[in-house]
């Protein structure tokens, strides 16, 4: 009995054997997913800083004899060595920025229709139409804006903004000049078209998450079915954020499309019925025509810009989601505080107590019919925009 008993030398049972063997296959296999991890975020983080060095180093040459006199020059004369960015910068900011703004309201009405206007059997193929846009190629977009797109701008539509838009104080100077057709205005509108399904399907994503308890609140506060609807976008702004950066991504870096309508003019140009350029088309345009070691170089300089007003987008985009997120933070500590309530019923009070209380009344009726009607409207313009772009394949062809 003076003898200790050495437990691991006491042979276990077969079950016993085969627990100890699943408990280090499992030890394993999370270490191989936990290294996988960590490896697969490494990659990403390294074809970043690789692709930036590879850019820089190219142009190096460049950035010594332009230094950040290239952003703001507005010549480019491959025949002298002259380069400036800033038409191409100008150029890439306001189109997608004209992209966006038909983009985003037609989006966000397509996302509520199909939450919460639209049947359930409906709902699915209007979703799946719309959501089939993005499928398209971008040479399709680009012949069909040239072949259907720039005719009626020059025919109709840019003679109407003239005489309409063009003569109102401060902003008529977007819609003045010649109506060339080619012009940033063509590309903003095929922009548009492409960006449109994905930022109404991550939206409709969002809505969907939303919890039922917003737009019962809404409702029990006196709120209308705008109003709801208003309180529910509130709620997943962060979200639906999101989806307006990823269309603005989609939109900065479109090449083919924007190429075949903008026009590829060196200049810029305050008219949006005016032609322009934009750095990637100026990078498809003449990446494979050099005309020397400069001028590659300025290209590589060129790309360059682009990589960095991505990044910066990106990360002005993640502080405003931040700050975002950290006002609902606040908002909802300072609902906690005030009365002791469960924490989901303080976070929905957050975003409903600002609304009015609205009377039944023929005003209030109109402005539901026509929210409706806006939001049904913009299903159904991306439908049309979608079957414009068929039937011209199918009855005229590429």
């Amino acid at each position: 009995m003076a003898e200790e008993l050495n437990i691991s030398s006491v042979p276990l049972p077969a079950s016993g054997r085969s627990e100890s063997m699943r408990i280090r296959i499992r030890k394993t296999l999370d270490g191989t997913m936990e290294g996988m991890s960590i490896a697969g975020a490494l990659t990403m983080v390294a074809l970043l800083a690789a692709l930036v060095v590879v850019l820089f180093v190219g142009a190096l040459p460049a950035v010594q004899k332009f230094g950040i006199g290239f952003l703001t020059g507005t010549d480019w004369n491959p025949m002298e060595d002259i380069y400036g960015a800033l038409p191409f910068i100008y150029g890439t900011i306001v189109s997608a920025a004209v992209a966006l703004c038909i983009a985003v309201p037609m989006s966000l009405g397509a996302a509520l229709f199909l939450t919460r206007i639209a049947p359930r059997w409906l709902a699915g193929p209007v979703s799946f139409l719309i959501e089939l846009l993005a499928a398209i190629p971008s040479i399709v977009y680009g012949f069909w804006g040239q072949k259907s797109l720039i005719p009626f701008l020059q025919q109709t539509g840019m003679p109407f903004l003239k005489d309409t838009v063009g003569k109102i104080p401060w902003v008529g100077g977007l819609f003045s000049g010649p109506a060339a057709g080619f012009s940033m205005l063509a590309a903003g509108i095929v922009l548009a078209i492409m960006v449109m399904p994905i930022i109404t399907a991550v939206t409709r994503d969002v809505l969907l998450t939303v919890p039922i308890e917003i737009e019962e609140g809404a409702y029990a506060l006196g709120a209308t079915w705008w109003q709801s609807a208003m309180a529910i976008l509130n709620y997943g702004k962060l979200g639906i954020l999101g989806a307006v950066i990823l269309g603005f991504a989609r939109a900065i870096g479109e090449t083919m499309a924007v190429t075949m309508v903008i026009g590829n003019n060196d200049s810029i140009n305050y008219s949006l019925l005016g032609s322009g350029s934009t750095i990637a088309t100026k990078l498809a345009n003449e990446f494979q025509s050099v005309n020397g070691p400069m001028h590659l170089q300025s290209l590589t300089y060129l790309a360059l810009v682009l990589l960095v007003l991505t990044l910066i987008l990106n990360f002005v985009a993640r502080m405003l989601v931040m700050s975002i997120k950290n006002e609902g933070t606040g908002k909802r500590k300072a609902a906690n505080s005030a009365s002791v309530v469960n924490p989901d019923s303080a976070a929905i009070a957050t975003h409903l107590r600002d609304i009015p209380i609205a009377s039944i009344n023929y005003t209030v009726r109109y402005i539901n019919i026509v929210f409706k009607a806006l939001c049904v409207f913009s299903a159904v313009l991306a439908i049309a925009c979608l079957a414009m772009i068929f039937s011209y394949v199918l009855f005229k062809g590429v």
